[in-house]
């Protein structure tokens, strides 16, 4: 598929076909696309937890959904066969820019203007849902609940240093209902592109 048509198909699909399993080479192809992504230093502090059998991908919504009987979007997004937990690791970027080629001496976490961990993250993470978009596949990315983060962790496993940035559902597309979020439109270019400097200096 053209970069362009993947850009004009990209959206945030909530609804998948449940009798349609992504086969395996085409998982393996998405999250391997997701290691190409940029990272600081090349530290590559990253990792993600796949999850296609349907006794885990129970066990995730189980994990995460609450006490509370499934909503509506629930009910949609548990029929994907493919999730894709991504998680950073802040200990692996503040050890590599302690090494001797970085020239920090310390790991001190306030050298860091922002989380560089969570966006290289998130960057692998966008890869792997353009890769879905490419392979004619509807994928939706957010994030697990504050309150659920320790209870989804004992439930795989993932050891302390590991945070989920957020989660991919990837799978062939259902009829979906558009988000009502989307009544709001795109931002006018001009308000959110500045060129060559953000404003006047002020006078006076």
């Amino acid at each position: 598929m053209d970069f362009e048509e993947v850009l004009r198909k990209r959206r945030m699909v909530r609804s998948y076909d449940p009798d349609r399993p992504v086969p395996s080479e085409i998982v393996d192809k998405i999250v391997r696309h997701g290691l190409r992504a940029p990272s600081a230093g090349f530290s590559q502090g990253w990792s993600f937890l796949v999850l296609t059998e349907p006794k885990d991908r129970e066990l995730y919504w189980s994990s995460t959904a609450g006490d509370g009987a499934p909503d509506e979007w629930l009910a949609r997004m548990s029929t994907a066969p493919v999730i894709v937990v991504c998680f950073s690791n802040k200990s692996v970027y503040l050890e590599r820019y302690a090494q001797p080629d970085k020239g920090w001496t310390d790991k001190d976490e306030a050298r860091w203007p922002v989380p560089y961990w969570d966006i290289d993250t998130g960057f692998a993470a966008l890869l792997m849902h353009l890769s879905a978009v490419n392979e004619e596949l509807g994928s939706c990315f957010f994030g697990i609940p504050v309150p659920a983060v320790a209870g989804f962790k004992e439930a795989f496993g993932v050891p302390d240093e590991f945070n989920p940035v957020g989660v991919l559902t990837v799978g062939y597309r259902a009829p979906d209902k558009r988000s009502p979020s989307l009544k709001r439109g795109h931002r006018p270019v001009d308000d959110v592109v500045h060129h060559g400097r953000w404003a006047a200096p002020r006078e006076g």
